[in-house]
């Protein structure tokens, strides 16, 4: 399955995609609404973040597609999939919001991490994207397992060198 498959897969049945992401920002209301001032406390920040990992990670991937098909395909506005390439976007501002009105992003577990994470999934998808642009590698002919894979690798491998950097080894 490439990314187009995956993509078209969501196209003709939005049911699962739908579902998905207005089941995010309502569980973050429904949290606002039980958890009204104790966000910073558990269950409720552990909720809030796991709630931001669900939401952000397929947000941004969301928003980087959207630019690569813009800038570098030269598709039209028009004929952007709503439900896999703006209803992620939405999701994500909505469920932010909804989490912001009840506790600060600094008292959630992992939130800095996340932007750090999100920033350097969001660097690679760039370089791949440029990489394939230049014609160097080909990525959207190989199935989406193996590019998640080969994202997942360059993540690791960059996150461990830039230890491995910062220590001095």
């Amino acid at each position: 399955m490439t990314l187009g498959d995956f993509l078209n897969y969501f196209a003709e049945n939005p049911f699962y995609i739908i579902y998905y992401f207005i089941a995010i920002p309502l569980a973050a209301f429904l949290a606002n609404v039980f958890g009204k001032g104790e966000g910073h406390l558990n269950p409720w920040c552990m909720m809030y973040a796991i709630l931001i990992y669900l939401v952000a990670i397929p947000g941004i991937f969301s928003i980087i597609l959207n630019l690569y098909h813009i800038l570098f395909e030269n598709h039209s506005i028009y004929d952007t999939n709503i439900f896999a390439q703006i209803l992620p976007i939405i999701s994500m501002v909505l469920t932010f919001y909804l989490i912001k009105q009840n506790v600060s992003f600094k008292q959630i577990p992992g939130f800095g991490k996340l932007a750090n994470l999100l920033g350097m999934i969001a660097g690679l998808m760039v370089v791949l994207f440029i990489l394939e642009k230049l014609r160097i590698v080909a990525f959207t002919f190989i199935p989406f397992t193996w590019f998640v894979l080969l994202l997942i690798l360059l993540f690791v491998g960059i996150r461990f060198g830039t230890k491995r950097l910062l220590r001095g080894e």
